[in-house]
């Protein structure tokens, strides 16, 4: 499968549309399923797409939203620096959704652990058996400079798993744990969308969108059923003299 890719003119604009596609998927998947099952992203982008969904779209039916996570640092769940934290204090918080329709990663507990507990999360959630993979309706996904994604870093181990849906990755330059989807979780999603804003990643989205050989992770995203959009600013996307930027 393909992507397509959408530029817009500013990272507000980026948040907006996003919280938008948020919308339109949850209102989609609530009206055939009955639920609408989301594994968020951390990072300041988006942040800001949670915080646009806090204020702007509190008449979705939240009761039947059911947030994930897609990635979480091994810390607890009130440290600054996860991801949790910063989803509840930007949106979960401030709309009126159940609490035990958040599912979070658990990494306050030993790495594996919290890996283990989080894929019978899955299992259950998803009604899994043997090696079936969840079906999520959307994953909101970031890219560092790096080129990594989720918490699936260049040259970690979890880059090769094949038969877990959550893994606890090592990442060597933060000499830490991250709990994480792997990619068969995140290839057998029904959309995917990875969001990048400012001119700092410009130059690795130059890199990962480049038509041939797979150098970084985030390459290795490609929906084997499913809608891969990038959706980027103006500054983001500088760079990409290839790209002619679709209609949502």
């Amino acid at each position: 499968m393909g992507f397509d890719i959408k530029i817009v003119p500013d990272a507000m604009t980026l948040a907006r549309t996003a919280a938008q596609q948020f919308h339109r998927v949850a209102e989609a998947a609530v009206q055939e399923r009955g639920r609408f099952s989301v594994a968020l992203s951390g990072g300041n982008t988006p942040r800001s797409v949670y915080s646009l969904l806090a204020s702007e779209h509190k008449e979705l039916p939240w009761d039947r939203i059911h947030i994930f996570f897609g990635d979480e640092r091994h810390v607890p769940p009130d440290h600054p620096d996860s991801n949790f934290r910063m989803a509840s204090e930007s949106l979960l918080s401030k709309v009126p959704i159940p609490e035990k329709n958040i599912h979070r990663i658990h990494a306050e507990l030993d790495a594996e652990a919290a890996a283990d507990e989080y894929e019978q999360e899955l299992v259950n959630f998803f009604y899994l058996r043997n090696h079936d993979w969840p079906r999520f309706d959307l994953i909101f996904l970031g890219l560092g400079e790096d080129g990594h994604t989720a918490s699936l870093f260049p040259e970690s181990k979890a880059l090769a798993e094949t038969s877990r849906r959550v893994a606890a990755n090592w990442v060597e330059k933060f000499k830490t744990f991250r709990i994480t989807l792997t990619f068969p979780v995140l290839n057998h999603a029904a959309e995917v969308v990875f969001l990048a804003s400012g001119a700092g990643k410009a130059e690795i989205l130059s890199e990962v969108l480049r038509p041939g050989a797979r150098k970084y992770p985030a390459q290795s995203v490609q929906l084997e059923n499913g809608r891969l959009l990038w959706l980027l600013d103006q500054d983001a996307g500088s760079l990409l003299r290839f790209a002619i930027p679709p209609k949502l």
